[in-house]
């Protein structure tokens, strides 16, 4: 990917280079690359790592000065999300609290959770998990049946929660409950902050296709928390998860761009390899994957233009969660078709190679963050204009 804005940011740009230069060595740069939103492989090392970059001031560029970050604008997170991928560094361990759970209570936050909360998150010192997805209740989040109820100064929880990416290192948890009762849908929910450590949370792991533990699924059975860690307020419980849900902006393309591109020339080598002179389906099939990530580029630095000139994104960023997990899992099964009878062949104590775990953990991708079903329905309605989907 190309990226330049020019001289006004290029002396940051300088200064993230020459830290990265400095700092990912050793061991660290033995795990380039490695880890991801849904794979937990090198936890250790990417928490070291994590706490390598809060020693350097380099978690939260963009939060306020006032809450311990740099106070940098969107341009410069971009600029360090893009020089971090870039470096292919390992996969930021805290990335949950840093990009979603921080920017949610800096937004509707009160003061005392802020000072509170924010300055374990970029000391690493406090881990968080997201309590949003419910076995009845995951791409239709208003249909929440996890309550909680006032008991003096505390709530009571009960309910369970699932697919809490990495939930077993959680010291706290962010989770949508019904605070009343009567309500339906999207009213009456509210966010409560619960620790993770009492007896009324117990969390197991999920096993997944790659073997490893990165979800979780949560009980909560009279689970307690304070009455002042409700966020933005009780009954505002939707307007603060829709503000979450709202915080992931174009510099979160950036990486995942570059892992996909890396995939795509890994590919294209793996094919020259192989010599596909006489299977001219399967090589129509590696071109296909190759131009399905250039235009995965274009899109996002088509958004990412967007943004640091201050317009709203157009219609591509809409569309560009559902085509980039579709065009990944496209890849993934080329990649695995190249690799023929050895793909099929795992290490000792089911050991993957990268190309093995791309392909397994890809077929998610269609699921979580909005299934392939619903984007389709957003694009459709939002979009296209096209009339609602029937509800019951």
């Amino acid at each position: 990917m190309e990226l330049d804005f020019g001289p006004e940011v290029r002396e940051f740009r300088d200064e993230i280079r020459t830290w990265l230069h400095e700092h990912l060595v050793g061991e660290f740069a033995e795990y380039r690359g490695v880890g991801g939103p849904t794979d937990g492989a090198a936890w250790d090392v990417r928490l070291a790592w994590d706490r390598e970059l809060a020693a350097g001031n380099w978690l939260g560029v963009g939060w306020p000065r006032e809450h311990g970050g740099r106070g940098l604008g969107l341009l410069e997170e971009i600029v360090f999300e893009y020089e971090y991928a870039r470096a292919n560094a390992p996969y930021r361990a805290t990335g949950n609290a840093l990009d979603l759970l921080g920017p949610m209570l800096i937004s509707v936050g009160d003061e005392e959770q802020k000072k509170r909360f924010l300055p374990p998150i970029l000391s690493v010192e406090e881990f968080w998990g997201q309590g949003f997805s419910e076995p009845g209740a995951g791409s239709d989040l208003a249909s929440v049946r996890t309550c909680a109820e006032r008991d003096g100064d505390e709530w009571v929880l009960n309910g369970q929660k699932v697919w809490t990416s990495f939930g077993m290192h959680a010291d706290w948890l962010y989770v949508l409950a019904r605070t009343d009762p009567d309500s339906e849908r999207h009213h009456g929910l509210s966010m409560l902050i619960v620790p993770a450590d009492q007896p009324g949370v117990e969390i197991r792991a999920i096993r997944n296709l790659a073997g490893q533990e990165e979800f979780a699924e949560v009980f909560l059975s009279d689970a307690r928390t304070s009455a002042d860690f409700v966020v933005g307020g009780v009954g505002q419980g939707w307007r603060t998860a829709m503000v979450t849900l709202g915080i992931e902006r174009g510099s979160t393309l950036l990486p995942q761009q570059f892992t996909f591109e890396r995939e795509a020339e890994a590919l294209l080598e793996r094919a020259r390899g192989r010599g596909l002179a006489g299977d001219t389906m399967l090589r129509e099939r590696v071109v296909e994957a190759w131009m399905t990530v250039r235009i995965m580029r274009l899109t996002n630095l088509r958004t990412v233009g967007e943004l640091v000139v201050g317009r709203t994104p157009g219609a591509q960023s809409a569309t560009a969660k559902l085509y980039a997990s579709t065009g990944h899992q496209r890849l993934g099964h080329v990649a695995m078709e190249l690799a023929g009878p050895a793909g099929q062949v795992v290490g000792p104590d089911y050991e993957l190679d990268g190309t093995q775990r791309s392909f397994l953990l890809s077929l998610a991708e269609t699921i979580y963050g909005g299934s392939s079903e619903i984007q389709r329905n957003i694009i459709g309605e939002k979009v296209l204009g096209l009339p609602k989907d029937p509800r019951p």
